[in-house]
This record gives structure tokens, C-alpha cells and sequence, in this order.
């Protein structure tokens, strides 16, 4: 089980083993479990596997915690290549800024859970008819249905 809550500018990610991964909306640092990632590579830190790629000076992370695929993206302001897409693969839980071009991002890869963050996710939530209540956090306890997709809005 994955809960995922929001305090101030941090998303918190914790695993079933309480371990937890950190990922700063500010500054866009991730940490896992006490471990700065601030570089493209392979990690491994309690049970929590990361992978870090770099494209055009932006990091993109991909975590596998408890089985789950968490996707995290930064930016909008680049280009979709096949090469970043490659990277999109099986997202279960995307966790994505909201900005204009974040809609043409979300709409290429194919999350079955998906955490706006920044001042206008209620504006993202909104224009794909997401009208839904703000919750402290949100358990992923279960797989998710086929072909579809959640939209869970963290309270800040």
C-alpha cells in the first residue's frame, strides 16, 4: 500500500514499509528515505527503486514502490520524443504540474491515477472535468481498473 499525502510544498510518498520519498514542488528535489537525488542514474534506497533521466537539463523521475510505477514530471516546456515516452511506460500513479501544456503531456501517457500539483491544478482538474473535494491523502491500496483513470486533488 502507497499513501501519498501533501504539507506545504512537500509530496510525501510512503511505501509499505514506512519508508518514504520526499518530492519538493519548490525547489524539485526528490528524496528517498533521506537520500538526495539530484542526478540522472539508478537507485536503490529501502525497497524503493528509482530510475532518473535526464532530458534537455530537466530530471525526469520513474520510481517502482510496492509494485507501483510513479512517474513524476517537473516541467512542461518540452518536447515529447518517442525516447521520453519510452521512459512513461505502465505509469500507474503520475504525479504532474499543472501548466497550460500539461494537458498535451497528461494526454500522452496513460496514468491510472494522476496528482496535479502547483497553484492551478483545481484549473487542470477542472478543464478535464475532474470536479472533485480536496483530501489530506490518498492510499493506493489495490490495482487499478483497466482503461481508466483517477484523479485524486491533495489538499495544500
Amino acid at each position: 500500500m502507497i499513501e501519498i499525502t501533501k504539507k506545504s510544498s512537500e509530496i510525501m510518498i510512503n511505501n509499505s514499509s514506512k519508508k518514504q520519498v520526499i518530492f519538493n514542488t519548490s525547489t524539485l528535489w526528490v528524496n528517498v528515505d533521506w537520500y538526495d537525488i539530484d542526478c540522472s542514474g539508478e537507485y536503490e534506497k529501502s525497497s524503493i527503486l528509482l530510475e532518473v533521466k535526464e532530458y534537455n537539463q530537466i530530471l525526469f523521475y520513474n520510481f517502482l514502490i510496492d509494485s507501483k510505477r510513479v512517474i513524476i514530471i517537473t516541467h512542461d516546456d518540452f518536447e515529447l520524443t518517442e525516447e521520453i515516452l519510452s521512459f512513461f511506460w505502465d505509469v500507474d500513479v503520475l504525479i504532474i504540474i499543472w501548466t497550460k501544456n500539461a494537458i498535451k503531456i497528461f494526454e500522452k501517457i496513460e496514468a491510472k491515477l494522476v496528482i496535479p500539483y502547483w497553484e492551478w491544478k483545481d484549473l487542470f482538474l477542472n478543464t478535464l472535468w475532474q470536479n472533485i473535494d480536496e483530501v489530506e491523502s490518498y492510499k493506493v491500496k489495490t490495482d487499478f481498473l483497466l482503461n481508466t483513470t483517477e484523479f485524486v486533488n491533495l489538499k495544500d
